[in-house]
């Protein structure tokens, strides 16, 4: 469990995350633009940060060992509830990062990710996310991504066909089906 205070600064930023690597360099990257982090390798040591400080803002990753992203994010909620949260996502979780912002993240940024992409999603926060979000079938997908090529394509079959890497045939089976 590792916690690190440097000086003061104006606005105050929480990062916390398992890999080492990329919390001293998020620390190095947003103490340059004047904030002054806190970091923590994982839910305890975030815990005991909460405990003595209230930053502005915070950085959480969602996977690590032990206690997750979430599970820190639903208490940095209740001890910190003016805390803007931004959580860090692997590829292959968005559905997990959608999870945190309807428990109060405001946006979610894919890995890896520099300061300045974490400090454009603090400005550009996810307003609202559906309660009943469902990822789209496999088939919608796929039918949507046809109709992009297509789209693309200026409706060319042909050449909606080579970009597709498909036979001619079967993306014309494929359009002669209802959207799924």
């Amino acid at each position: 469990m590792s916690i690190q205070v440097p000086g003061s600064a104006t606005s105050s930023i929480l990062v916390v995350d398992d890999d080492e690597v990329l919390r001293s360099r998020l620390r190095r990257a947003f103490e340059r633009r004047g904030f002054l982090v806190f970091c923590a390798d994982g839910f305890d040591a975030a815990m005991v940060c909460l405990q003595h400080q209230s930053p502005m803002f915070a950085v959480l990753d969602l996977k690590m060992p032990g206690k997750s992203g979430i599970e820190l994010l639903v208490e940095l909620r209740r001890l910190s509830p003016e805390t803007k949260t931004i959580v860090l996502t692997g590829y292959g979780s968005i559905a997990n990062a959608v999870d945190a912002i309807k428990l109060g993240a405001i946006n979610y940024v894919t890995k890896p990710a520099d300061a300045d992409q974490i400090l454009a999603a603090f400005e550009s926060q996810v307003i609202e996310v559906e309660s009943d979000f469902s990822p789209p079938s496999l088939a919608q997908a796929e039918w949507e991504h046809i109709q992009r090529v297509l789209a693309d394509c200026e409706g060319n079959i042909s050449a909606a066909s080579e970009v597709l890497d498909i036979p001619r045939r079967t993306l014309q089976r494929k359009l002669k089906k209802m959207l799924p």
